[in-house]
């Protein structure tokens, strides 16, 4: 059999159109010894130092590091995203909006509100999302779902790029998103609030979201909830592009207590979202988009109706769809011990996916699986002696995953067990600053054998448990599997002049198999996909080397760097064709993959460049640059290029630039305005993987994007912040190629000569912000 690569509680409707952009910080989330930064109530008209990105240098971290820090004084390769940057920043879900500040990371994405955060060109869980400091675990090894967390609720975000194995242990081999909620900091007694809403026009989202809080000298609260609505979005190739469409809720609260030794922050959260599932199905002459009515062999892409246009523009989602919960409770403490500091996290999440996919009965779901995790960590903070940080700490969690009322098991029930331990230091002596350390991790997972049968009443496979196994078929056998690993980190950041600072990093990253790579053995519905796993896996480990040189001036912020991150025992899919060198398929035009490993190399570089002069106040000029590349270093690909050398999912070289001004007026009703124009380039992909036509060629592309924004104050100290943006102005047909929707395609031969799904067409977008 050959094999080819894989391509790659409840809200009223609608709402008031609100929102904004420029919103003073609130201070960072810090441990007791670091200072909080503190900004003016009223932002002025031309405050260039505080514009996005300007003062990315200065601004301070608290992830990877045992105590807060500049980002610039850490030798590792840090990007932080403000509260006002993520404002600013209008796209359809929080990690588009950190893609756009951040370079080097970008998102695999299957529709406007699915996007999977990748680093350096490696994503899934190569990738360790933080939530407040807790992993968000959510089944993240699946193509069709993203984060499931509350866009509004993020106040700021740090992005890891390289291994952080070091301190969170497998799963951050590529690098850490981490996003913090925002807190309530003013401790005057008083309520405060927030209101945010917004609509674009593409996919007619209507997002609204709302936030009280109160805060006094010792104690602190907040609660926060959220909608958004949006229907199927529209490219001008393919018009409104089917069952893209979701529903999301979202409520949180926190409470916390403040005292002169420490803080304790209990928080809880629910993520309810209903998400459409396309599949790109087409009439073969009219190319428009086709449903599923029909089950098993009388489901045929010829026999399937086309969806009638009320449908396509209507924001009732499909009975083919997913429904995406995800819970947590969790509690951060942070004390002074004599003269050290302790702090720890103890917290519970729970994520259920379901996925509809019958047609003739659509209560019943396809997937239907139930994670439970318990997270755990506990680190001591030693006493500063002569200069030197020292850390330890332990951390992990326990799973317990199980499927349920479900007709597909691509995956065994199972329990997964995983701890860490380390030690960090950190040591600064005038210029320099020196960090490092070592880690240990184990990591047990014990799967359970599954029996499936067919249901005499609905014809579908179920869940057969002993003794009634007669005649059932077994997917899974029992599983046992213990990895081991050994992370280590060393870096040096040295301020070579008051403005110029090098930094330089070495990691050894570590990450076990995730459970679909080492036991699956079928469909995924929502993925459309059919998974094979290979229980001989061993942990993928990669050294990465990191050298950087940034640049802080009064007119100039820029930085540059350069990566090189060789991987061993790369875990990867292969897809099985039959002997004619066409794909391995069912009935439904199900493709089957097969996991595969080898070792890899990823290399690249990325700028940073922006203007802001002293003397022209509130003007900026920036620009990002971001290029890898990525090489399968498996013996028979060497030399071969697009034939099987060159990974998938691999970005294009990619530089976004834009230029900013801030008016001043005499109005005192609204003090400034600004605008802003985007130009955002990728270039052509040559260097992807052919083989067997996994991937194809992608066109370069330019988008442009232009935005206005201005701050009406109904008082002295309040103010409503309106912002207009349109993206993709000049309705650009594209296809990225980091979209799964690209490969969305039953024919051959597209008669139009477009096959597979573009990119969302313009869209216009109005967001408003309202603090009180």
């Amino acid at each position: 059999m050959k094999k080819r690569f894989l391509s790659p509680a409840v809200f009223p409707k609608g709402g008031i159109l609100l929102l904004s952009v420029l919103l003073p910080f609130a201070p960072v989330r810090l441990p007791a010894q670091a200072p909080a930064r503190t900004y003016p109530a009223r932002p002025g008209p031309n405050d260039t130092t505080r514009l996005p990105g300007v003062d990315t240098l200065n601004e301070v971290i608290i992830t990877g590091v045992s105590r807060a820090t500049l980002a610039r004084k850490s030798p590792i390769a840090i990007t932080t995203v403000s509260s006002r940057a993520i404002d600013r920043t209008v796209e359809s879900n929080i990690i588009d909006a950190l893609v756009k500040n951040v370079p080097g990371l970008q998102a695999v994405k299957t529709g406007p509100n699915i996007s999977k955060p990748f680093i350096r060109g490696l994503g899934y869980n190569r990738v360790l999302t933080l939530y407040d400091g807790i992993r968000q675990e959510g089944q993240q090894w699946g193509d069709e779902h993203g984060i499931e967390v509350d866009a509004y609720a993020i106040d700021r975000a740090e992005v890891i790029k390289g291994p952080a194995s070091l301190l969170y242990g497998s799963d951050a081999v590529a690098g850490v998103v981490s996003l913090y909620p925002a807190i309530p900091h003013e401790k005057d007694g008083k309520l405060h609030g927030r209101l945010l809403s917004e609509y674009q026009s593409n996919n007619g989202l209507l997002g609204n979201g709302i936030r009280l809080s109160r805060s006094s000298t010792h104690w602190l609260w907040t609660i926060r909830g959220s909608y958004r609505l949006a229907k199927n979005y529209t490219d001008r190739i393919d018009g409104r592009v089917y069952n893209t469409g979701f529903a999301e809720k979202n409520l949180s609260a926190m409470t916390g207590y403040v005292s002169t030794r420490g803080t304790t922050y209990l928080n809880a959260t629910l993520y309810d979202n209903l998400q459409g599932i396309p599949d790109g199905s087409r009439d073969s002459l009219t190319r428009k988009f086709t449903r599923q009515i029909y089950e098993g062999a009388r489901d045929t892409l010829t026999n399937r109706p086309i969806v009638p246009d009320a449908v396509l523009n209507s924001y009732t989602l499909s009975p083919l769809h997913q429904h995406i919960q995800h819970y947590r409770v969790y509690a951060n403490n942070h004390y002074q011990l004599g003269k050290g500091e302790i702090e720890t996290t103890l917290g519970w999440q729970q994520n259920i996916r379901r996925e509809y996919d019958h047609p003739t009965a659509p209560e019943q779901a396809g997937l239907y699986v139930r994670l439970n995790t318990i997270n755990y960590g506990v680190r001591y903070i030693a006493p500063t002696f002569a200069g030197l940080e020292m850390t330890a700490g332990v951390n992990g969690m326990v799973q317990d995953n199980k499927s349920k009322d479900a007709t597909d098991f691509p995956i065994p029930d199972y329990r997964l067990s995983d701890m860490g331990g380390y030690l960090y230091g950190k040591w600064a002596r005038n210029n320099l600053v020196i960090s490092g350390g070592l880690r240990t991790d184990r990591r047990t997972i014990n799967g359970q054998a599954l029996y499936t049968g067919i249901d005499p009443i609905t014809g579908f496979a179920r869940q057969l448990f002993p003794p009634d196994t007669t005649g059932a078929s077994q997917p899974f056998t029992v599983l046992h599997k213990q990895f081991t690993g050994f992370s280590l980190s060393a870096g040096a950041a040295f301020q070579l002049t008051g403005n110029i600072s090098l930094k330089l990093n070495i990691a050894r990253g570590y990450r076990s198999p995730n459970i679909t790579e080492i036991a699956s053995n079928g469909l995924d519905p929502g993925a459309h996909i059919i998974y094979l796993g290979n229980r001989n896996f061993v942990p993928e480990f990669s050294w990465q080397q990191d050298l950087g040189i940034s640049g802080d001036f009064p007119a100039i912020t820029s930085s540059f760097s350069l990566f090189n991150n060789y991987m061993q025992h790369y875990i990867y899919l292969e897809q099985l064709t039959n002997a004619q060198g066409y794909p391995l398929t069912d009935a439904q035009g199900n493709k089957t993959f097969e996991y595969q490993q080898a070792s890899a190399q990823l290399y690249g570089a990325e700028g940073l460049f922006i203007l802001h002069p002293v003397d022209w106040k509130g003007f900026s000029f920036s620009n990002t640059l971001a290029i890898v590349y990525g090489l399968n270093k498996k013996s028979q690909y060497r030399n071969k290029g697009n034939e099987g050398e060159y990974l998938p999912f691999i970005p294009p070289a990619q530089w976004q630039s834009s230029i900013s001004q801030e008016f001043s007026t005499p109005s005192k009703l609204f003090t400034s305005v600004r605008v802003k124009a985007e130009l955002e380039y990728n270039a052509a992909q040559h260097r992807f993987l052919a083989l067997y036509h996994t991937e194809t060629f992608s066109p370069a592309y330019t988008l442009l994007h232009l935005s206005a924004a201005t701050n009406v104050y109904y008082d002295k100290t309040h103010f409503l912040t309106i912002q207009l943006q349109v993206n993709n102005l000049l309705d650009r047909t594209y296809q990225n190629n980091l979209s799964r929707l690209k490969y969305f395609e039953n024919y051959l031969q597209s008669p139009d000569g477009h096959p597979g799904i573009y990119n969302m067409g313009r869209n216009l977008c109005m967001k408003l912000i309202c603090l009180f």
